[in-house]
């Protein structure tokens, strides 16, 4: 069987934790930040899990993650 590629632009945006989740970052803080509020630019700063929906999906774009 040949060797699966990862998808790099996959490898950027995610990580996986101890416990087998994939992480991402919110969506919505790259620019245009003036008019959002302190709280809100804040909260999109944090790491979030993945939905469950799309972690077979992340998972298979990163084959040999865990």
């Amino acid at each position: 069987m040949p060797k699966l590629k990862t998808r790099r632009a996959a490898a950027k945006r995610f990580r996986l934790t101890g416990s087998g989740k994939f992480m991402r970052r919110h969506a919505f803080r790259s620019h245009l930040l003036d008019h959002k509020s302190s709280k809100r630019k804040r909260f999109l700063g944090t790491m979030v899990v993945v939905d469950d929906t799309d972690h077979d999906r992340v998972q298979g774009m990163l084959p040999y993650a865990g």
